[in-house]
């Protein structure tokens, strides 16, 4: 892994700036391209793609960033945060980033590593004793994998930290699995005044879907590593990431719960129609779930909101090794642990071929399978709300991309501004 930006390139000292008219942005500065490798005019290209996408009426607005080495050299905003109050998008806008919480929730639960507080390859009951004497749903009848009925035998193997990390340890989930509807049940039974400690010693009653390491299965395992995070620590999810990630990097508008006196940064949440075109699912106000009390639910899983120039400097500073601007939060062996790949050869449903998955991120193995442009070894994830990153450690490049529309898999946008990044990088 190469770390250059740690010495040449540093966040926000830059040799020359690039002035966009019309461009709505924050503090940060916006370096010049084609001192990053990249062809100008072909970054114009992302501008008429992600542009398309509003005028298609099919996002609401969208920010894009793109850094190489330590610099800013593309970062964008197109359409509205709030369509119906004419709001337009601005590149300080705050965005429900959903599962891009998880990298955030791993790197706290690896700091605990780092401390001695644990081994990967402990059972996880050693912390949290509800998960001892697991048992797995067997369906009745073989291959009726998405219904049931089901029997529940003792669990032969331990769920063990590395399998949360890694999405192998088998919790029910809504994605896949004949426990779908006991998982669900769970969900909606959950109370408003309820922790991620209850729900977590709830979830630990569900059968599993498959021994512990037997397969890869997206689903809550990073709410019970945000647990293990209390647990270990002492402190609550968001204090602990507020005071030892959140503080020490700068991310001043990462939050479970947004401040009231952010809200005008606020985006509106929208949904597509039969036509694909958006339709309000939520109001950016203080009765969205993101903002009201009770402040007590802290899900490692998907409960941050962020904004793109936040999001960067915790990518910065994995890609830099572990450290940012004089902080360090990692050692450069912890990043290189958690972003190889550790489930072998197991499929990555939800990312598709070519791809493996570390601790916290899916890792890329396969360029040739994955048919995507980025370097075997780039790292990354997405949210439920159609937000995407991606680290690149060999090319030294963050891409983040954020819009706020669900569900998104009728759109290609976030393949499309991957694609449309790396057909710019020129050297």
């Amino acid at each position: 892994m190469r770390h250059h930006s740690r010495h040449a390139f540093a966040v926000g000292l830059v040799a020359a700036a690039l002035f966009v008219p019309g461009l709505a942005a924050d503090s940060a500065t916006i370096s010049d391209p084609a001192m990053a490798g990249f062809a100008p005019d072909r970054l114009v290209r992302i501008d008429r793609s992600l542009q398309g996408y509003v005028d298609r009426n099919e996002v609401p607005g969208v920010v894009a960033l793109i850094a190489r080495r330590g610099q800013i050299v593309y970062h964008k905003s197109f359409g509205h945060r709030d369509v119906e109050a004419s709001a337009p998008m601005s590149t300080d806008v705050i965005f429900r980033i959903a599962s891009m919480t998880k990298p955030i929730a791993s790197v706290a639960l690896m700091m605990l590593w780092e401390e001695g507080r644990f081994l990967l390859r402990d059972p996880v009951a050693k912390y949290l004793p509800e998960f001892a004497d697991m048992e797995v749903a067997v369906p009745v009848e073989p291959g009726d994998y998405a219904r049931g009925p089901f029997k529940a035998v003792g669990a032969e193997n331990a769920i063990t930290i590395q399998h949360l990390l890694t999405h192998t340890a088998g919790l029910a989930n809504t994605y896949r699995g004949v426990t779908r509807g006991l998982y669900n049940e769970l969900r909606q039974s959950r109370k408003p005044d309820g922790t991620v400690g209850d729900y977590v010693a709830a979830l630990a009653k569900l059968p599993l879907n498959f021994e512990p390491g037997e397969r890869w299965e997206y689903g809550p395992a990073t709410d019970v590593v945000g647990r293990l995070v209390e647990v270990l620590s002492g402190m609550s999810l968001d204090e602990y990431l507020s005071t030892k990630i959140f503080g020490p990097l700068g991310m001043r508008d990462t939050h479970f719960y947004l401040p009231g006196e952010k809200l005008p940064r606020f985006a509106a949440l929208y949904r597509p129609d039969d036509a694909g075109k958006i339709v309000l699912q939520e109001k950016p106000d203080e009765q969205s779930r993101w903002v009201r009390e009770p402040h007590v639910y802290f899900s490692g899983a998907g409960g941050l909101v962020s904004t793109t120039s936040d999001y960067f400097r915790f990518h910065q500073m994995m890609l830099n090794g572990g450290e940012l601007d004089g902080t360090r939060i990692l050692s450069p062996r912890t990043v290189r642990l958690m972003t190889v790949n550790h489930t072998g050869d197991r499929a990555i449903w939800l990312r598709g071929e070519g791809f493996g998955f570390g601790l916290g991120y899916s890792v890329s193995i396969d360029l040739g399978r994955s048919a995507v442009p980025s370097a075997e070894g780039t790292y990354g994830w997405g949210g439920a709300y159609c937000t995407v990153f991606w680290v690149d450690p060999e090319d030294e490049l963050i891409g983040i991309l954020m819009t706020q529309v669900r569900p998104y898999t009728h759109l290609n946008i976030r393949q499309d501004f991957q694609t449309l990044t790396y057909q710019a990088l020129v050297d």
